[in-house]
């Protein structure tokens, strides 16, 4: 290469890395190493990295001689990507989920992720920091904060910006360029959030689209994991490696007839010129002036492409107060299944030794106590008013949310800003979201709790469940006529 490949990586994308290692001008082995290089540089300011692959290098190795002998596998061959540190790898990495009582846990086997990953000859370089049990561990822990790991910092203003939702690592670590991409998981806004406070393309699949098996869960009914990238068109090609049945997951089932092995085809531009897209405003009102101004100008940044705007438009469900209680029950039910699978090395093996661990070991594991787990453990929901409450809480997002107003307007999606406040509808249905970046707010008020924040922003495109292929389409249209994403500037 006529630069040098330090300089190169920063804002490469996966096309182009591809077609590099393609012509011989550069080979994984030297990916690996350039994004070691850039993790070593700069992830002491941001923490965005719990631990490296000690097999990296010699995994890009044998994918190189792999390339040289009989070809390539795909678009992913050679491709260093980082992982969630809630997703399973079997492998020299543990899996903890931020916690130090598994800071010792080796997966037994992969999860359907990181296999599907390896099948695609991808590069598990790492494992991201995240907010601890994905933020289903204390009401007071900020977000990206770990007991292994310490405070994931937005990579634009390390210590004054918010970094938002739990897969915080995995989303600052691609933005300040220490891996090609990454996998997170969202509950309700971890993707998208971090993606949009990270200027970053972020795709949140509709529940079933991508199987949750060896992922250490929340939620049954509102789990996934999705890809998190520099460019729509990244984040689409890790989409489509992702995605299959699942006997393991019965979840995935849904998705039979639905899912694409390859997402790419629905990267059309100009697809704005025949798309209609609401604006629900009531999600608008918590804005600060200069984030509504940015709002306002991908309004009419779609406009100008030829989308029809119907501004604006109301779920019945705007209003609703949604409580916890059902993900409380699935959380409890969900990481006592977790655990009990664990090896006998392992401290904790149920909700209840979790606890205990922690209390045994404040100093460390309590800096931000864990009233959430203790609230899931005590929870006193029984299974017969666990099942009626979801079905309540489905029906209630179906007939009187995106379902409605999608078809009530003839729309194709829903333009949401991109802040957590107008993810729950979709999060309770299981429906799909898009995060891309929108603009740089300069002026808002630096506040680590996200109420209100300057910094990267980004908007959410919502659609009904596997509608992944239209809000493709709006998303990447949106992102080539704007561009708006800057990489961050370390000193």
């Amino acid at each position: 290469m006529t630069i040098k490949l330090q300089d190169w990586i920063v804002e490469a994308d996966i096309t182009s890395m591809q077609t590099a290692l393609e012509a011989g001008s550069i080979s994984s082995e030297d990916l690996v190493n350039a994004y070691l290089n850039r993790i070593h540089k700069f992830d002491p300011i941001i923490h965005s990295i719990l631990e490296i692959n000690p097999d990296a290098i010699q995994i890009a190795r044998a994918l190189d001689m792999e390339r040289k002998e009989t070809g390539n596998r795909g678009k992913l061959h050679g491709i260093p990507i980082l992982l969630k540190d809630n997703i399973d790898t079997k492998d020299n990495m543990h899996t903890s989920a931020g916690s130090v009582a598994l800071a010792d846990s080796f997966a037994a086997a992969d999860s359907f992720v990181a296999s599907k990953l390896r099948s695609a000859g991808a590069i598990l370089l790492g494992k991201t920091n995240m907010t601890e049990w994905s933020n289903f561990m204390s009401s007071r822990m900020p977000a990206g904060y770990s007991s292994r790991g310490g405070l994931v910092l937005n990579p634009y203003g390390a210590g004054e910006l918010f970094i938002s939702g739990s897969s915080s690592g995995s989303a600052a670590a691609v933005a300040a360029n220490l891996g090609a991409a990454a996998i997170g998981t969202e509950t309700a806004g971890s993707i998208v959030g971090p993606a949009c406070q990270n200027f970053l393309a972020g795709i949140k699949p509709t529940v079933g689209l991508v199987s949750r098996c060896g992922i250490i869960p929340i939620s049954c009914s509102q789990d996934t994991p999705g890809p998190i990238a520099r460019t729509v068109t990244d984040a689409v090609i890790i989409l489509g490696a992702l995605t299959g049945v699942d006997s393991n997951d019965s979840a995935t089932f849904s998705s039979e007839k639905h899912y694409f092995q390859d997402y790419t085809p629905f990267l059309e531009a100009g697809f704005l010129q025949h798309a209609r897209i609401g604006i629900p405003r009531h999600y608008y009102k918590h804005l600060d002036e200069e984030r509504l101004s940015i709002m306002e100008a991908a309004i009419i940044t779609l406009k100008n492409e030829g989308a029809t705007i119907i501004d604006h438009v109301s779920l019945y469900v705007e209003q609703m107060n949604w409580n916890n209680d059902v993900i409380t029950y699935e959380f409890k039910k969900g990481l006592n299944n977790y655990l009990s699978q664990l090896a006998d090395t392992v401290p904790v093996h149920s909700l209840e030794e979790l606890i205990e661990y922690n209390n045994k070991n404040a100093e460390i594991a309590l800096k931000y106590g864990q009233d959430t787990l203790i609230r899931s453990e005590e929870t006193a929901l029984t299974e017969e008013t666990y099942l009626q409450k979801k079905q309540e809480y489905m029906e209630l997002a179906l007939h009187e949310g995106i379902d409605y107003v999608l078809d009530k307007y003839s729309l194709d999606a829903l333009m949401l800003p991109g802040d957590v406040d107008g993810l729950y509808t979709a999060a309770r249905l299981g429906y799909p979201l898009i995060a891309v970046p929108a603009g740089y707010s300069s002026t808002g008020i630096i506040d680590l709790d996200g109420d209100h924040t300057k910094g990267p922003f980004g908007v959410v495109f919502s659609g009904r469940a596997f509608s992944e292929p239209t809000l493709i389409k709006i998303a990447y249209g949106f992102e080539q006529a704007t561009h708006h994403r800057f990489p961050p500037q370390f000193a």
